[in-house]
């Protein structure tokens, strides 16, 4: 009752497969290819719909925002315009108009008193000037006084909803 393990029997058995099997490969690739089809037209364009007319709508003025800045050293700029607190309303009301509900953008320096943001807050809605929006890098980049050109226009400042 000899038996040989090492015969060639055994190993015969056991031999390795030198080739791949690829076709549940190209299945799953066929199913991913005909999901990114399908999704794909949706992603891009969204949902088509047959939108009603409206009679009295008025198109939207596209205007630019009215930007108020505090520095760090608590001066304020309307605008480009460096500007005394006494005399801030005026000339928001000035650039206003008649367009009461216009958002203006606060823009604090990080360096910038809290209290001197929040004093200019105060008197924007002290005088009826409720509309006012934080405005944050939203990437983290430094103060645009403090940037070379080219890296203020790569920024792009976030808005904080009023």
């Amino acid at each position: 009752m000899a038996a040989s393990l090492s015969g060639k029997g055994v190993s015969a058995l056991y031999k390795p497969l030198a080739e791949i099997n690829v076709t549940p490969l190209v299945d799953v690739m066929l199913v991913l290819l005909i999901v990114f089809m399908i999704t794909a037209p949706m992603l891009a364009a969204g949902l088509k719909v047959d939108l009603p007319q409206a009679k009295q709508a008025q198109p939207l003025k596209l205007q630019d925002p009215v930007v108020i800045t505090v520095a760090k050293d608590g001066r304020l700029r309307l605008g480009d315009d460096e500007i005394a607190k006494d005399a801030l309303i005026e000339a928001i009301r000035a650039k206003l108009g008649d367009d009461s509900a216009r958002v203006l953008h606060l823009r604090g320096d990080k360096q910038a008193s809290y209290g001197d943001v929040i004093a200019v807050m105060d008197l924007l809605a002290a005088n009826g000037l409720t509309h006012i929006a934080m405005v944050a890098d939203a990437r983290g980049k430094p103060d645009p006084e403090s940037t070379t050109p080219a890296e203020a226009a790569t920024s792009a400042p976030a808005v904080a909803p009023p």
